[in-house]
């Protein structure tokens, strides 16, 4: 090979290198436009609308109540339930993740129910994986139903922005009809809720979580990068909480749905909820097209048999 060649061949090595090393969120792209969701429901004080669920050393209360922080450090991670249990609704934190490396460090909001239900428990989650020197953060959306641990329905994306330089919206729609993620109001992924496969939809009243922990074993490239604790602590900033649905009450016969959002929108069972608009679902069409780069219904080899909503 003439030594022009080697030298044209190593710098095309060199710029793909490079390109691999970009941030997605340095990336130029253009958002589509939304319906801002997180402006139609009340937020609540954080302080009396959750309990700290662990690590209550780590947990720190701002503004008056409105705003937390939860810390991992060497000693613990950290995390808040809520005080009531809800049985659908719409579900919201502004969030600001830890600067700096990450890596094996997972921040979660998220229901679940497996405190009451241990061996069949509900769960639907954002999880937000730390990086390691050469990636972003990225987030993972996933679901549980009745127990069924075995069978995760991960998805993955990529962010459009750097989610350490302020707070973003994080936010869930789960009613009878869907279960939605939404990032900035911009939906991510859709599970549409199916009368020919119930069993694999949440469907027992949840309580709300934030959390950060630990997730050396798998949260970074399979766990190839754990939590290095030169760096701790790691401190995750909530705020803007909504928790708008039905209020599962264990002592009543059904559950309680609140008719105070001053907006009147209804996300249990409110017409603009039952389905995505044009405009919602043409954005979650970029979000995947442009974002995704994890789908459980792709992974043929972790299933030799697709789960039956992939199909």
């Amino acid at each position: 090979m003439a030594l022009w060649q080697q030298k044209l061949l190593s710098s095309c090595l060199l710029i793909l290198c490079l390109a691999n090393l970009v941030s997605p969120h340095s990336r130029p792209y253009t958002v589509p436009s939304v319906t801002r969701l997180t402006d139609s429901f009340p937020r609540v004080p954080i302080e009396g609308s959750f309990s700290k669920a662990f690590g209550a050393s780590n947990v720190k209360f701002l503004s008056n109540g409105s705003m937390a922080t939860l810390a991992l450090d060497k000693i613990s991670g950290s995390g808040l339930v809520s005080q009531s249990r809800y049985y659908y609704g719409f579900f919201s934190a502004a969030i600001k993740l830890p600067a700096g490396l990450s890596s094996g460090v997972v921040v979660a909001f998220y229901l679940s129910n497996a405190d009451k239900f241990p061996h069949n428990h509900d769960e639907i989650d954002i999880e937000l994986l730390g990086h390691d020197k050469r990636n972003d953060w990225v987030i993972q959306t996933n679901m549980y139903a009745n127990g069924s641990v075995s069978t995760g329905r991960e998805e993955k994306f990529y962010f459009w922005f750097d989610p350490t330089q302020q707070h973003h919206y994080y936010s869930i729609i789960w009613n009878n009809y869907h279960t939605v993620f939404f990032v900035d109001n911009v939906p991510v992924r859709e599970f549409i809720h199916s009368t020919t496969y119930p069993s694999i939809y949440p469907s027992k009243p949840m309580s709300v979580y934030a959390t950060i922990w630990d997730g050396s074993e798998w949260a970074t490239h399979g766990g190839k990068y754990p939590v290095n604790y030169k760096y701790a602590p790691f401190v995750v900033s909530f705020a803007e909480m909504e928790l708008s649905g039905c209020i599962s009450d264990p002592t009543a016969s059904s559950s309680s749905c609140s008719k105070a959002n001053p907006s009147g929108l209804d996300p249990v069972n409110g017409p603009e909820f039952t389905k995505l608009s044009q405009q919602q679902v043409a954005a979650m069409d970029w979000a995947r097209r442009k974002l995704m780069f994890y789908s459980y219904c792709n992974d043929k080899q972790r299933f030799k048999v697709l789960p039956p909503e992939c199909h």
